[in-house]
């Protein structure tokens, strides 16, 4: 049942397409904005608070619907754990940008690339030339794979029923929000930051090892291991070091940005960054979902089996 609601929902998102900034993810953000105006006293507990605070009800609502619908029929619990994970996981709640990022380019408009470029990060891109808009639509792109698809499909797997999923989007969430500021000058968003690696730990390094298996081994597990501590987030150094690795292009590197130069570290060691590596890194992503279903399949049958 686990591989067949996964399986579904990724249909269901290829056909009817959500978004991310759709209306139950807007009231989530309302709702953990107004946390933040209550709770926000500049203390790590206070951010723990309000992290559980926004966290626990959501997941003890949907877990406590499906066990209900689970006594009624396990179809109808099945049905659940699609529609959780359909608004939880999927390609396009951030494909559609990188989609049109590669269109744009692909068709020699740049200036269009890089405004949608700008508005997917939310930082000026204007003065970014294609090379550098082909490298941060990757690397965003495989950042954003992880968080939307592999994240949330290792959690839905390891806990019961819809659970594991919508915690680790939610927490994924919040750890943007709230543990990407400085946590120095403002320790509110300390501990939603600590989830969040903890929740990332094991799944991260699952997914670095599916891109190097289904792309170049040997370059993917050589810039994991001696470049990822390089990039400031190491979490996101492993997922973009791997992946440069396993489609041999070259990440990072320093970057033009608000009318100065970004020093970034340099990840993988092959070719720089253009248009065409943007179809790589998409195939990448798909050929890593095709192994993880697969591995489930393997298991599935096997249970049937033991």
């Amino acid at each position: 049942m686990t591989l067949l609601a996964l399986i579904a929902a990724l249909a269901l998102e290829q056909i009817r397409p959500l978004g991310n900034r759709n209306r139950v993810w807007l009231l989530f953000i309302r709702y953990a904005n107004h946390l933040e105006r209550n709770f926000n006293a500049g203390s790590v507990r206070h951010g723990a608070i309000a992290w559980l605070a926004a966290i626990v009800p959501a997941v003890a609502i949907a877990l406590g619907v499906y066990w209900l619908l689970g006594q009624l029929s396990p179809a109808l619990a099945f049905v659940w754990n699609v529609f959780v994970l359909y608004l939880t996981m999927g390609f396009r709640h951030f494909s559609g940008a990188f989609s049109e990022i590669s269109l744009a380019l692909s068709e020699g408009r740049e200036h269009d690339a890089r405004g949608a470029l700008g508005q997917w990060l939310g930082t000026p891109a204007s003065d970014l030339s294609v090379n550098e808009v082909s490298r941060l639509a990757i690397e965003q792109g495989v950042l954003d794979s992880y968080r939307h698809v592999f994240g949330t499909m290792f959690w839905f797997v390891v806990l019961p029923g819809p659970a594991g999923a919508l915690l680790y989007r939610l927490a994924s969430v919040l750890a943007q929000k709230w543990g990407e500021r400085n946590l120095d000058e403002d320790p509110f968003g300390r501990f939603a930051e600590r989830a969040g690696l903890w929740l990332d730990w094991l799944p991260a390094r699952l997914t670095a090892a599916s891109f190097a298996v289904v792309g170049d081994f040997e370059d993917a597990v050589y810039c994991w291991r001696s470049q990822a501590r390089t990039w400031g987030n190491y979490t996101a150094g492993i997922l973009l070091a791997s992946a440069a690795g396993a489609i041999g292009v070259r990440l990072g590197d320093p970057l033009r940005q608000d009318y100065g130069l970004k020093i970034r570290p340099e990840l993988g060691t092959g070719d720089e960054a253009d248009p065409a590596f943007l179809k790589s890194a998409v195939g990448l992503v798909w050929r890593s979902v095709l192994l993880w279903l697969g591995f489930l399949l393997l298991l599935s049958v096997a249970g049937l089996f033991a």
